[in-house]
């Protein structure tokens, strides 16, 4: 499975941002509020990431990767890869999606009630979203093994 890209990541939260600034700008008026829940849960995901990162990257780092039950499972980094992928596309998405709608509440805040309202949990979920891509891409590289060195075999 190939690494993901960075500049990927980043072009799909300017897309995102940009497509939710246009939309913002000519629907704000029919969007709900963000509930205090999606920041929360971004940041909860971001921890929940960036925690599994912090043991894998552990595990590794001590060579505790096997079979034996006091190892990382290769089954069980395999499936964080998985995880830490569809973080750092979620967060890119989610991220880039409420920066834009930051784009055009936080300029509003003065002017209108709602903007006004809505500006600290839009920043929030907006820091959020990038959190979970960060967390992502830290578990991404951390469930990386490095090849064994020359003539070594792989256990």
């Amino acid at each position: 499975m190939k690494r993901s890209s960075i500049p990927a990541l980043i072009a799909v939260g300017v897309f995102a941002a940009v497509a939710m600034w246009i939309l913002t700008k000519f629907f704000y008026s029919y969007m709900p509020t963000v509930p205090a829940s999606v920041a929360m849960t971004l940041w909860l995901l971001a921890a929940v990431v960036g925690f599994a990162a912090i043991r894998v990257r552990q595990r590794v780092e001590e060579d505790a990767v096997g079979q034996d039950r006091s190892q990382l499972n290769p089954v069980t980094a395999a499936k964080l890869l998985v995880v830490a992928k569809a973080s750092a596309w979620t967060g890119a998405l989610f991220g880039g999606a409420y920066i834009g709608r930051a784009f055009y509440v936080l300029p509003k805040a003065q002017e209108l009630v709602a903007a006004g309202e809505d500006a600290p949990l839009v920043v929030a979920a907006a820091l959020g979203g990038v959190a979970v891509s960060a967390a992502g891409v830290w578990l991404e590289r951390a469930c990386s093994v490095p090849p064994p060195p020359q003539g070594e075999t792989v256990r």
